[in-house]
């Protein structure tokens, strides 16, 4: 039988580049060898496509020295990877790519676009559900039309913030403290605080507009940080895991309490208060539906202790490091091909 080639794509732009490279450690060591020939291509934070060699140079963190570059060809007829090195150009058929990449240039629509007009098949959700749920004010609006409960928030422009004073007066009238700030354009909790009276929100609202021009104030809901797995889309009926919960070692669920904080926990079926785990279910695969989600994604939602279910967000890249709540879920559930089925999917992506 031959193999078909697989590019996993890794690193990136993003603000959460280390994640990637995490992940896609885990993502080609449960692909089938015998199906498919993996081809490692790596983007440098500065935006640089490599052609890596071997995981080695991925966990030893020395891939970003590699001397071939390599791009996809955005032509339709290729299907191809451009490997160039020593002036000479090397085109490789590609029949499927696993975009290992998370928040922006990577998890926003950006890749996936590159993707459709090279008419490759890829692993995950398309351009607009890419897009939709990378920006958590969009998702919030699309998300009210559903009648999905979620958190009261308040949306600021980065713009605005040249009238700091006049948009914490906004913010205090809309909402009470504690109150949670995040950039809609990021991920992993990167830029996002937690303010308990004004001057956190002031330095709250300054630190986010670090990273985004679209900054969300959010009313902090208290109870149980949950999440819950969705797989399919398409021809296939999309299917919800069961549910996660995450017990964070910090204030919130953090960058460094997501991955560098051992006293960060997940557990996997909690008891939760009445039925709002059928709940989760239930409104986390309408909600991949609304954003016209494909292959997989991880939605996120509080659930108060007398069992008021939150939506929170949704991310169409989880995570897959070795605590990634997206594929401990589908353990849970005796799928023990996630990887392989997330491939398979991914090439009945154009039947559509």
């Amino acid at each position: 039988m031959n193999r078909k080639n697989v590019v996993a794509l890794f690193g990136g732009q993003s603000s959460e580049h280390v994640v990637s490279c995490m992940s896609v450690q885990n993502v080609v060591a449960n692909i089938d060898r015998e199906a498919y020939n993996v081809i490692l291509v790596g983007i440098t934070e500065d935006g640089h496509w490599l052609k890596v060699n071997s995981m080695e140079e991925i966990k030893n963190d020395t891939w970003r020295d590699s001397k071939e570059a390599a791009v996809l060809s955005p032509d339709a007829r290729d299907k191809a990877l451009l490997v160039m090195k020593g002036g000479q150009v090397e085109k490789i058929h590609v029949d499927v790519v696993f975009p290992v990449l998370h928040g922006l240039y990577g998890e926003d629509g950006t890749v996936q676009g590159l993707l459709e007009l090279a008419k490759i098949p890829y692993v995950g959700c398309g351009v607009l559900s890419s897009a939709v749920s990378m920006d958590k004010l969009t998702t919030k609006i699309l998300v009210d039309r559903l009648g999905i409960r979620q958190a009261a928030y308040v949306p600021v422009m980065k713009e605005e913030l040249c009238e700091l004073d006049q948009v914490i007066v906004r913010v205090e009238k809309a909402l009470s403290y504690p109150v949670f700030i995040k950039p809609s354009n990021a991920g992993s909790s990167r830029g996002v605080s937690r303010a308990n009276e004004r001057e956190g929100l002031k330095a709250g609202l300054l630190e986010a507009a670090r990273h985004d021009l679209r900054v969300l104030v959010e009313e902090a809901i208290v109870g149980h940080e949950v999440e819950c797995a969705v797989f399919g889309g398409g021809k296939e009926e999309a299917e919800a895991s069961g549910v996660g919960e995450i017990l964070a070692a910090a204030e919130f669920y953090d960058f460094d309490a997501k991955y560098y904080s051992e006293a960060s926990k997940t557990v996997v079926d909690p008891k939760l208060p009445g039925n709002s785990a059928e709940i989760i279910r239930k409104e986390a695969v309408e909600i991949f539906k609304a954003v016209d989600g494909y292959g997989l994604s991880r939605v996120d939602f509080f659930v108060t202790e007398d069992g008021e279910v939150v939506f929170n967000e949704i991310n169409t890249m989880p995570g897959f490091t070795s605590i990634s709540m997206y594929p401990m879920l589908w353990e849970a559930r005796g799928k023990k091909s996630l990887i392989n089925d997330l491939i398979a999917h991914a090439e009945k992506r154009y039947e559509r």
